[in-house]
């Protein structure tokens, strides 16, 4: 790099945070998740302001691999704590308004997507039209489970059996987004050589025989949570760097990888030391992730939509909400979850946020978007994230107490003659 380079990226660096923090903070202030005010920062910044000029004036040619490298190793470690994140109790302890909340949050919205995805092949998909259906079909099905953590932990609702179940769902949701996408970039990606996409299996299985006891010893040694140390967050980065590009190398993207690490983490015990990893981790991502706005706001030009692109971004966001919040409302519903509580649940789980903008940037890399739909989609992941908060003022404002709905499997309690159980 040269001197002006190096400049460059500093100041370019200094921009994106200022923007960024500030366009969060007035997000929040609002009552919006900061997240919004962060993929804004990265729209302003792309092409769609002046005709590109300033995009191009602050993020020329060379500067941009700098950017999308330190950007990729922001996302590849948010998908490590988004895996974090999810405990197998929170997956499975919630019964049936669970299962019947997630297959509602994902067959519905998927199904309604694969019918938009008809609507928007017109010369799209790179000659993959099968994997663009199933692709945009996962688009409009994610739920972004961080920050529906955060909007829960903001309005108290983290502890509340809505909240569990709220949050045990986008856990669910998220798990099968991410395996519908693996299997995609498989059919999509591995330039020629798909043989390696194989590969998956005796890794999935290293991952859960191998590394998660390696990680448990060291972790919890003599089954006593270890004390935090520079050290052990050391090994747990490198581990996730390294499994990142491990599944990167089998044809599959980076954020598997990362991911994958992230679920395999033990759980039990370790919840203070898993903290202070998300703080310290957190950090480093409170830097790389704006970056990673950026990336994608450069694909972002919204000064260039027709007529025509303004109905396909109705009908996206017909599609996105209709199939979301109904769904999960439906699905809800069929398992006893009383209506208020079941239509806060299918506002919550409209919620998209980054976790959006990660798939997208994935298809995007893929060949399955273009620059238009590209951007068409991402205006809807800040338009549904964006709508949670609001509906759910109206909607929930007061809590009400969810009644328990016991295990398929576990009879209902027997009636006395008096009338009580």
């Amino acid at each position: 790099m040269t001197s002006s380079q190096v400049q460059l990226l500093f100041v370019d660096l200094a921009i994106i945070l200022c923007l960024a923090r500030g366009l969060g903070r007035l997000a929040a202030r609002v009552h919006q998740p900061p997240v919004v005010g962060e993929i804004l920062a990265g729209v302003l910044l792309g092409p769609t302001l002046f005709g590109g000029e300033l995009a191009r004036t602050l993020f020329p040619a060379e500067m941009r691999p700098l950017l999308t490298a330190m950007a990729n190793v922001g996302v590849a470690l948010f998908m490590f704590l988004v895996g974090l994140e999810i405990e197998g109790g929170t997956l499975r302890g919630r019964g049936r308004m669970t299962v019947g909340s997630v297959l509602g949050s994902t067959v519905v919205p998927f199904a309604l997507g694969i019918a938009l995805a008809f609507r928007l092949l017109d010369g799209r998909g790179g000659g993959h039209e099968a994997a663009f259906v199933v692709f945009v079909g996962l688009a409009v099905s994610v739920t972004a489970f961080p920050v529906l953590a955060r909007i829960l932990e903001d309005r108290a609702l983290s502890r509340t059996s809505l909240g569990g179940i709220a949050l045990a769902t986008a856990a669910s949701v998220d798990v099968v987004a991410w395996t519908g996408l693996a299997a995609v970039q498989a059919a999509v990606g591995g330039g020629g050589e798909h043989w390696r996409v194989a590969l998956t299996v005796p890794y999935l299985l290293l991952m859960v025989g191998v590394v998660r006891p390696l990680l448990r010893a060291l972790l919890l040694p003599g089954g006593i949570p270890a004390p935090f140390s520079a050290r052990n967050l050391s090994v747990v980065l490198i581990g996730v760097l390294l499994s990142a590009a491990a599944t990167e190398a089998m044809g599959m993207h980076y954020i598997f990888g990362a991911f994958l690490f992230g679920v395999v983490m033990p759980k039990a015990g370790t919840s203070v030391l898993r903290a202070e990893i998300h703080e310290r981790t957190g950090q480093v991502t409170g830097l790389l992730l704006p970056v990673y706005f950026v990336v994608a706001g450069l694909n972002v030009d919204l000064g260039g939509l027709r007529g025509d692109d303004l109905v396909d971004l109705g009908l996206i966001l017909l599609v996105a909400v209709v199939g979301k919040f109904g769904g999960t409302y439906l699905g809800a519903r069929s398992q006893g979850l009383p209506p208020r509580p079941a239509t806060a649940l299918g506002a919550l789980m409209n919620t998209r946020g980054l976790t959006e903008l990660v798939i997208l940037g994935v298809g995007l890399q893929l060949g399955l978007l273009d620059g238009s739909l590209y951007s068409l989609m991402v205006v809807m992941a800040v338009i549904t994230t964006a709508m949670t908060g609001p509906l759910l003022s109206v909607i929930y404002s007061k809590p009400v107490e969810v009644p328990a709905v016991p295990p398929a499997d576990e009879p209902e309690p027997a009636v006395t003659p008096a009338g009580r159980a």
